[in-house]
């Protein structure tokens, strides 16, 4: 533990499940809370979006059904995870209200079951702000990561709603893009809310500069490598901009890892699954990205223009950044402040001329990235954060 912080208990609202293979702010941050001394009592996410009937959904929905019947499980030391069944209908408010009285009672059982006392009350989701107060926290947080009411199948008006409600009662506010800033500080006040970026874990993703063994998928993969980690859906990927590139540079292979249909089950990628340069992996474990992005030969970060992709931080930029591979992405707000960092495009065909700058070996500064990348890394935003708890 930091010897500036007193051992904290932490309930954590997450959207996203604990066993997610590509780990975000919300596992991330538990996870190294616990690390750090505390205790951490993290709950999956509540089902913003409403399920579908596709397989996906449905294989969720029993995992989540399995997970409920075992209660609290302890993931790592000092953290514990909770998987609530709710009724994911959240237009309703009469839904909403039963949902939450629900959930209460058995987050106060675990808060006296785990002495969970005086907790700060830390959330992702900005629909919970009757269970924060039902704790009793001595602080209460709102992490806003994505902009929500931007994802597909979302109730867009009844969140807006509900984090509005939220923002006027929180503490603090933590942001991860100046969009995203913008919009909670009008609400919650500048003087409670904190712009600090999306970060990496320094440590894992810069394995990929030591003497990692190549993958056997990738071994019968022609160079140059275009590689891409993340979910797989059509509001987080420009999947048209990857077919383009395929189409017009037959000699360049696309490297895709990750679950498609991630929050978009509704998404297709037949048309990426019929060309021979694309290679579409699925999704791998954590600890073996660093393995993959190694033999790479360009990060790239093709996320299309639209009102979520204003407002996200890409995760993947400082992992890849870690990685020292060069890295292409598209010209979104976030990462504005970091273009002498990357390659960044506007149209596609810039994407291609800045593929071609980087195959033709025009490098970037090594130095100016090491120390970006360590001035971003999750413990330097916790000490920065933790700052901000204890003012």
């Amino acid at each position: 533990m930091n010897k500036m912080e007193d051992q904290r208990n932490f309930f954590i609202f997450s959207t996203a499940d604990w066993d997610n293979p590509f780990w975000t702010n919300k596992q991330h941050t538990a996870s190294r809370l616990a690390k750090r001394g505390h205790k951490v009592f993290y709950i999956e996410s509540l089902g913003l979006r409403q399920p579908t009937l596709k397989a996906q959904d449905l294989s969720r929905i029993l995992r989540r059904l399995k997970s409920f019947f075992k209660g609290a499980r302890q993931v790592q030391e000092n953290v514990w995870v909770y998987s609530p069944i709710v009724i994911p209908l959240h237009r309703y408010k009469f839904v909403r209200i039963l949902n939450k009285v629900l959930l209460k009672g058995i987050l106060l059982f675990y808060k006296r079951k785990f002495k969970l006392n005086d907790p700060i009350a830390w959330t992702y989701n900005p629909m919970v702000l009757e269970l924060m107060e039902s704790l009793s926290p001595s602080k209460k947080v709102y992490h806003s990561v994505d902009d929500l009411s931007a994802s597909p199948g979302i109730d867009s008006q009844a969140l807006k709603e509900e984090e509005a409600k939220l923002l006027k009662k929180m503490d603090v506010v933590f942001c991860t893009s100046k969009n995203l800033y913008n919009h909670c500080s009008k609400i919650a006040g500048k003087e409670k809310t904190h712009y600090f970026s999306n970060v990496v874990d320094y440590e894992h993703f810069s394995k990929a500069k030591t003497d990692l063994a190549q993958p056997k998928e990738l071994k019968n993969i022609p160079h140059p490598r275009l590689g891409f980690v993340g979910a797989l859906s059509s509001y987080k990927v420009d999947f048209d901009l990857i077919k383009q590139v395929a189409d017009e540079r037959p000699d360049w292979h696309w490297i895709l890892i990750g679950k498609v249909g991630e929050g978009q089950p509704e998404t297709t990628i037949e048309d990426l699954q019929h060309r021979p340069n694309i290679h579409l992996l699925g999704p791998k474990d954590y600890k073996d990205l660093p393995q993959y992005i190694k033999y790479f030969d360009v990060c790239t970060i093709p996320c299309p223009k639209n009102d979520y992709t204003d407002s996200m931080f890409p995760m993947k930029f400082y992992e890849f950044m870690a990685t020292e591979k060069p890295i292409i992405a598209k010209n979104i707000d976030s990462l504005s402040d970091v273009t002498h960092a990357h390659f960044s495009y506007s149209k596609d065909s810039d994407f291609i001329e800045g593929v071609e700058s980087i195959l033709s070996k025009k490098s970037h500064d090594i130095i100016v990235w090491q120390e970006l990348v360590k001035e971003n890394t999750w413990e330097t935003r916790l000490n920065k954060m933790f700052k901000v708890l204890q003012s």
